[in-house]
């Protein structure tokens, strides 16, 4: 066993500092990309102040993560080195860390649950990590971790809970003061609270003042729970598509720093999130992850708690989408606009009953991009069909508007999302 691959307390529970993100910075440089930030017309409308998009959804791996994973590796010694590291993860820290020791030439391991997306499989292979799957669940996946550390003598890497990944984390602070100075607030997303950490202590060495915000999950509101009692809490798992900050509980050394620094703790469901998702692509045409994207879609809800005049920052942190969820997310976001509608028509089953229908519904110069019948359900009586209609329209009151103009006609239907 290597000594030195185990955390040793004072080096774990050591807080980052300014000069030490400073120090990270020099380790990055050459590395990583100083993301973008550009201020949004859209977004600002939407919102009602001045909104400026932090883009680290285009940052190597496409995710903050590698930051802090190229400051931790970084900062090894020649021994932790050669023994390698480890970390557990099924998402954006796997793929950090293995692009980080590929860099440095470091063995990496990855342990992933056995139900993770291949997708996020292959890409953290391609990286050149050895991936070992084991357990269904992240927790299980940790624990798995740990063993072969302590048995290969292989350094952890911590996805939030840790100095080094913090002070990673925290360069993004940096660049921040350095291209809006004047920022008045910032919005971030929180999961286990390293890069809220990290960011924090880098703004507010600087900038006092300036508003920092944190969001997370309704479904894990682990750090809002934390900051609220004045001590760690875990919560109960519960569902977000924002796997990137589901954590039920936040890190012992995340909640010392990020509850001296931040100024507040907000909550976002999944139903802004898909609808945000939706317009950046849309209006934007940036492609961001649920986790990544969960700060604009609570500052378009919630707009009106900044001034009109205000600058706010909204940092948008990975770009890691799974492909079958994107496709659900264009979907359900133009339903949630009111730009994609799908009913349920009972016809008599006889030629020429549904050329009525659509001949009615053409009047309004409605896009019908989908037609499925049912004969055979339960629910449809002998003699009838079933017809599902998926429409196309420009926006919801147009939605209404067809609605409406249905009823006139006396087509009965029921709106099925």
């Amino acid at each position: 066993m290597n000594d030195d691959s185990v955390w040793k307390a004072d080096r774990k529970h050591r807080v980052p500092t300014y000069d030490d993100i400073v120090k990270a910075r020099s380790l990055l440089e050459g590395t990583v990309r100083k993301t973008p930030l550009q201020r949004s017309s859209t977004f600002s409308k939407l919102a009602g102040t001045n909104v400026f998009l932090k883009l680290e959804c285009l940052q190597l791996t496409g995710s903050f993560k590698v930051r802090g994973a190229l400051a931790k590796v970084g900062s090894l010694t020649e021994k932790q080195a050669g023994y390698g590291v480890i970390a557990a993860s099924a998402g954006n820290h796997a793929q950090g860390v293995a692009f980080a020791s590929a860099r440095k030439n470091v063995p990496c391991t990855i342990v992933m649950p056995q139900n993770a997306s291949p997708a996020k499989v292959a890409a953290t292979r391609s990286y050149g990590a050895e991936v070992v799957q084991k357990g269904f669940n992240y927790d299980e996946a940790w624990e798995a971790t740990q063993e072969i550390a302590k048995q290969e003598g292989k350094t952890i890497i911590h996805a939030f809970d840790d100095p080094d990944v913090i002070a990673g984390q925290g360069t993004i602070g940096l660049e921040l003061m350095e291209d809006l100075a004047g920022a008045d607030r910032v919005y971030l997303p929180v999961g286990g609270g390293g890069l809220a950490a990290g960011v924090s202590i880098a703004i507010k060495a600087k900038k006092p003042d300036i508003k920092i915000i944190g969001v997370e999950s309704r479904a894990f509101p682990a750090m809002k729970e934390s900051m609220a009692k004045g001590s760690l809490q875990s919560v109960k798992a519960g569902y977000t598509i924002a796997d990137g900050i589901s954590v039920k509980s936040p890190g012992k050394l995340t909640y010392e720093i990020v509850s001296k620094h931040l100024d507040d703790i907000v909550l976002v469901d999944d139903t802004a999130i898909v609808k945000t998702m939706f317009l950046l692509m849309e209006r934007a045409k940036l492609v961001v992850e649920p986790a990544g994207a969960a700060s604009l879609a609570y500052l378009l809800s919630n707009g009106h708690q900044a001034g009109k005049n205000e600058k706010v920052i909204s940092l948008l942190s990975g770009g890691n989408v799974d492909m079958y969820l994107l496709g659900q997310v264009v979907a359900k976001g133009l339903m949630q606009m009111g730009r994609l509608v799908k009913i349920f028509i009972l016809l008599p089953d006889k030629p020429g009953a549904l050329k009525e229908v659509v001949d009615d519904i053409a009047e309004l110069s409605v896009n019908i991009v989908e037609v499925e019948h049912d004969r055979l359900s339960a629910n449809i009586p002998a003699g009838t069909a079933g017809v599902y209609l998926s429409l196309e329209l420009e926006n919801e009151k147009r939605s209404q508007k067809l609605l409406d103009f249905m009823k006139r006609k006396g087509i009965e239907f029921k709106v099925v999302s």
